[in-house]
């Protein structure tokens, strides 16, 4: 015990310690290695969508590694399962004719559609189009063009001034800041704008009321490309019946970023899907791009995310989710009249936030809360983060409630 470096952690803390160990999952639940019981506030992280512990996902796994694990996808190469998944995506996705590119993650997914923008513009003969856009509070992933979009401080400092060039930061809820800095700069020199439809990691922020398309016209009417980063919110987290919440909002984004709730976390995976004006440039013949992933649209993966996407078909999860969206906002809305709360952001999606009065107490709050069986996060500053699997029924969300009310008093 020791030697794991866990991701955004503070590892003295976690050393001295020692790290909070799962052993199983079941439906919205995991368990310890004491097999004490906790509700999965998190859904893992924002990507459990279908609960732990669906068997059917992993004999659909095993099936597939025993066949084919794996084949490059490079050149002209693919294993089946991989086109069929590319093809029940490009089905399910909010511009129709769209073309899917599979990644390991969201991290990729985010680092793809910065690149394919960039060079997109380049192919359109329209080389000084480089600059992306992103917003504050914002969250893309890891890599170097989600490191340097982040619009929280802490995950971009101490990298150097300009770890990607060309990037830029407007604010997350006027669409008049992306205006104005697009006059300030000129469309001709901007690649693209990329946005979450729900603000995640940092803090869990809903838009305001027409942001999105304010912003998604903007864009259009400059010329500049659109990529929506549904990483969190992809594959029903902001239903509406919807598959994306670009699909709810009526956005025809250029590109979309996509993970989590593809498989349900059950193997990494990841998907870019490009509306068809912005792939036509390379697949009228003659260009390469020279990009993709070694494990992109992995075999063993596809599988696990085509056994995902008949459970969300077959028992309407997508109902589920909106389901959600109301008994969130009901059940946790009143915790509003705590002293310890100051806001709870609810109402959009299977997503809610409760946000401290004291922020600095958010890392305190989520270690009390294992006290009362809850396993959640802090996102953002002080934002306690709600955003369980679409099985969780609504007897759940008032047990779920019921603890955090608990542990806040």
């Amino acid at each position: 015990m020791g030697s794991l470096w866990h991701g955004f952690a503070d590892m003295g803390a976690v050393t001295a310690h020692g790290p909070f160990v799962f052993t199983r999952g079941e439906g919205t639940r995991v368990y310890d290695a004491d097999g004490r019981e906790y509700l999965d506030a998190t859904a893992g992280l924002w990507f459990a969508n279908v609960g732990h512990g669906r068997a059917e996902i992993g004999e659909a796994v095993a099936r597939q590694l025993s066949t084919l694990a794996h084949y490059s996808n490079f050149g002209d190469l693919a294993a089946d399962v991989t086109i069929d998944l590319a093809e029940r995506i490009a089905a399910i996705a909010p511009v129709p004719g769209s073309k899917v590119m599979f990644t390991s993650g969201g991290s990729d997914s985010v680092e793809t559609a910065v690149k394919l923008a960039r060079r997109y513009w380049v192919e359109r003969g329209r080389e000084s189009k480089r600059i992306i856009v992103g917003r504050s509070k914002a969250y893309h992933g890891m890599h170097v063009a989600g490191t340097s979009l982040a619009g929280i401080a802490g995950n971009h400092d101490g990298y150097g001034a300009e770890l990607m060039a060309d990037t830029a930061t407007v604010d997350w809820d006027d669409a008049k800041s992306l205006l104005g800095f697009i006059e300030r700069v000129g469309a001709e020199n901007i690649a693209a704008f990329i946005a979450e439809p729900i603000i995640g990691a940092g803090g869990v922020y809903l838009p305001p009321e027409g942001y999105l398309r304010e912003v998604r016209e903007i864009c259009r009417d400059h010329d500049v490309l659109f990529i929506a980063d549904e990483v969190v919110t992809g594959y029903g987290r902001i239903a509406g019946r919807e598959w994306f919440a670009s699909g709810r909002f009526g956005l025809e984004p250029d590109m979309i970023t996509t993970a989590k709730g593809l498989t349900s976390g059950y193997l990494p995976m990841g998907a870019m899907i490009a509306a068809p004006w912005v792939a036509e440039p390379f697949f009228a013949g003659g260009v390469w791009w020279r990009h993709g992933y070694t494990y992109g649209g992995h075999a063993g993966a596809a599988a696990a995310a085509m056994a995902n996407l008949d459970i969300i078909e077959r028992e309407d999860l997508l109902a589920g989710a909106a389901r959600l969206e109301g008994d969130l906002a009901a059940a946790f809305a009143p915790l509003t009249e705590l002293d310890a709360v100051s806001e709870v952001r609810t109402g959009l999606g299977a997503v809610t936030a409760v946000q401290l009065a004291d922020p600095a107490a958010g890392p305190a709050m989520v270690t009390r809360l294992r006290e009362f069986g809850v396993s959640t996060r802090a996102a953002g500053q002080g934002a306690l983060q709600i955003s369980p699997a679409f099985v969780m029924s609504t007897a759940e969300v008032t047990e779920l409630a019921g603890r955090f009310r608990a542990a806040l008093s």
